[in-house]
């Protein structure tokens, strides 16, 4: 581990060093904890990294109602599809706020919603899994948006100051989405033992997505360390599932559920849960296009943006009245 400390902290000196002035004013101002604005000078690479991971980000949570609007006619209560069409609702709002800080960075919205629309553009694989029980919406929340959550809150520090101010608000719903989903599993787990089984079973085919939601270990990506240095990332993929791991086992024993590893023990000396093999295979199946519901999940993206054009030219059309009337109201005055 010191070793690894050390090389680290000699490539960041190396990369450095062969900053020109400008560039080493800008890493200065990150190494500093100064939020770095749009009107602020970036590197070219740093705005790129950031439009990417912010448009991903927003399509995820744009693709990310999919799964759970498909329960909202079959919600088992009035009051549970009251929560959960407020979630979904949440999520909106959500993609809302990205995009908008994607565009401080001078790219703008129709050209992300090209690219998500057009296959260009990643969103997170989680949402290319079926919902196949109301179960499913209570693992979502508990799972998905709890791995979302330990992912999220350092990016309220993140070096970019729109994008850190817009994840404030969105951690703090998030933390709402995860306790209505662990609620909806400790209801069916107090139930009966058929809706005990259908818990377990959502458990059994959400856990490994989740566990993959934080991505391949940071050795294998060669955006990482760059992104680390710009303050964009505060922690390693494999930190942040440990920690999903470690909050999430007791959370099902509590439950009275099984977590689906075989491998899973806890480690007196590290204070922390070991776990088993991930199957990378399969998540770059998934990345790639060939996921369960990959397919549906753009055909459904491309239908709602298409049935919703007359709405688009009706809005733009009302914005061009009223700015003809209030020109012609300043001429008159």
């Amino acid at each position: 581990m010191y070793a690894q400390l050390v090389e680290t902290g000699l490539a960041s000196v190396r990369a450095t060093e062969d900053m020109d002035a400008q560039e080493r004013a800008f890493q200065e101002r990150i190494d500093a904890g100064i939020k770095i604005e749009a009107k602020d000078w970036m590197p070219a690479a740093y705005r790129k990294t950031l439009v990417r991971q912010i448009s991903q980000h927003a399509h995820s949570e744009i693709v990310g109602m999919l799964p759970e609007g498909n329960w909202l006619t079959r919600a088992p209560t009035l009051e549970r599809k009251a929560i959960l069409l407020a979630k979904v609702q949440d999520e909106a709002g959500h993609g809302l706020y990205l995009y908008s800080a994607a565009e401080t960075l001078g790219v703008s919205r129709d050209q992300l919603t090209e690219d998500l629309h057009a296959g260009r553009a990643k969103y997170s694989s989680i949402f290319n899994y079926p919902t196949l029980s109301w179960a499913d919406i209570g693992a979502i929340g508990w799972l998905v948006d709890g791995s979302a959550i330990i992912n999220q809150i350092p990016l309220c520090r993140c070096s970019y100051g729109p994008y850190a101010r817009a994840m404030v608000r969105i951690c703090k719903e998030e933390a709402f989405h995860q306790r209505q989903g662990y609620d909806i599993m400790l209801k069916l787990c107090r139930g009966t033992a058929a809706q005990k089984e259908m818990a377990q079973d959502a458990l059994n085919r959400w856990w490994w997505p989740s566990l993959m939601m934080f991505g391949p270990s940071d050795a294998e990506s060669v955006n990482s360390a760059q992104s680390t240095r710009w303050g964009i990332k505060l922690y390693s993929n494999d930190e942040l599932r440990q920690r999903m791991v470690d909050q999430a086992v007791p959370q099902a024993l509590y439950l009275g559920l099984t977590i689906p590893d075989e491998h899973l023990k806890w480690n007196e000396t590290s204070q922390h849960y070991e776990f088993g093999p991930i199957d990378w295979d399969e998540f770059y199946n998934v990345v790639q296009g060939r996921g369960p519901c990959n397919r549906e999940r753009l055909a459904a993206r491309n239908e709602a943006w298409e049935e919703g054009a007359w709405v688009r030219e009706a809005l733009v059309a009302h914005a061009a009245k009223k700015a003809t009337a209030a020109k012609a109201g300043a001429q008159a005055a």
